[in-house]
């Protein structure tokens, strides 16, 4: 015989496990700049930026590397940006469980932030860990660290700023230490990372557990090539 108090408490659980979940995602997603419609950065992601140092993390998924980063320079403002609200959700979430409190979350799209919202010399230091090689010819196009986008970020960075690259894909290792090195724009400096060598993201403790090494560069702004005119 069909129960239809017991359809009922189901009915009445479900609505109100989903309302708690609305209401959490909801309480998170007001912790989160969310710049996938601006036009102009809000004043409020770079505040205290003129006396605080900066970092970006491009692309922080769930943000393992990113809470690590911020809990080992508290005197650092840490920038965490990414596309997907769930990651970003879930950062949140373990920033108010550890008390992190000098981190800002945003939600924003890569070329987007780089090369149109965050201004002139704005960063120290960022971060561009195992981004997707896009390893196929026909998608090679796809690939964030174009020559292109490299100029975005050397204009991004301060003076003496440092840009961190990792991957596990070794042809695109190779594509992008080319790049750098036709640019003119950066120079080697590894040892700039001593800070967090021990520091691995969600992905990279993955590659790992499947015996892929990653690959860590420390690249450091250049002052720009003088440009010269021929008669």
């Amino acid at each position: 015989m069909y129960n239809i108090h017991r359809f009922l408490r189901i009915k009445t659980f479900e609505s109100d496990f989903f309302m708690t979940k609305s209401k959490n995602s909801a309480n998170l997603d007001a912790l989160i700049f969310n710049l996938s419609q601006c036009y102009t950065l809000p004043a409020e992601v770079l505040s205290n930026s003129d006396t605080m140092p900066i970092e970006l993390d491009m692309g922080c998924g769930k943000g393992s590397f990113t809470t690590e980063l911020a809990k080992r320079h508290p005197e650092r403002i840490i920038l965490a940006a990414d596309m997907l609200s769930g990651r970003l959700r879930k950062l949140v979430s373990r920033n108010l469980r550890e008390n992190v409190s000098n981190m800002r979350v945003l939600k924003a799209e890569a070329r987007m932030l780089i090369a149109r919202l965050l201004p002139d010399r704005a960063l120290d230091r960022i971060h561009i860990l195992c981004p997707d090689p896009w390893p196929k010819d026909r998608h090679s196009g796809n690939r964030l660290l174009s020559s292109n986008f490299m100029t975005h970020i050397h204009r991004v960075l301060k003076d003496d700023g440092v840009w961190h690259f990792s991957t596990d894909d070794q042809e695109y290792l190779a594509a992008v230490r080319k790049a750098v090195h036709a640019s003119q724009l950066f120079k080697d400096e590894p040892e700039r990372l001593s800070d967090i060598a021990d520091v691995k993201t969600d992905f990279e403790v993955m590659w790992n557990e499947m015996g892929k090494e990653v690959y860590h560069h420390a690249w450091v702004k250049l002052p720009l090539p003088e440009v010269t005119i021929g008669h």
